[in-house]
């Protein structure tokens, strides 16, 4: 990708133009991104909490919902994996299961040891396992 940044003392707003041959889910992350989408609204009860993207730790499927284990507590939210797997930045988040996404930036143990899968110790502790279907793509995540 090209980049191209042009200072102008006179302008009062930085403002962004993406060029490409055609729009693409990664532009459309990306362009949310840029104008500040990367907040998640949590919800505890009737209060919403505003989550930014550093602060979570995992996204998972539980009871028909989906859940937001961040720094401050557990959260529900209203969006679906699928919809947070294109929203958040794929190269923070990473699916790791059908029903989990977690923040790579958070992790702080990986065991390989497991046959087929991976055990993911996160900050604080939790702890979630990669599936089979999704140690491949886990391990190009992280390089390994």
């Amino acid at each position: 990708m090209k980049v191209d940044i042009r200072i102008d003392p006179g302008c009062g707003e930085p403002s962004v133009t993406i060029t490409a041959p055609a729009m693409t889910d990664e532009l459309r992350a990306l362009a949310v991104r840029l104008e500040g989408g990367g907040v998640l609204i949590g919800w505890a009860g009737d209060t919403a909490v505003p989550l930014s993207e550093g602060e979570i730790l995992r996204c998972y499927g539980e009871d028909k919902g989906v859940k937001v284990q961040a720094a401050g507590g557990v959260y529900d939210l209203r969006e679906r994996l699928y919809e947070l797997e294109a929203k958040l930045d794929r190269h923070t988040f990473v699916r790791i299961s059908h029903s989990e996404i977690v923040n790579l930036r958070k992790i702080t143990a990986l065991d390989l040891s497991l046959t087929g899968t991976i055990r993911v110790t996160l900050a604080g502790g939790a702890v979630c396992y990669a599936s089979r279907r999704y140690v491949k793509k886990m391990k190009e995540a992280l390089g390994l």
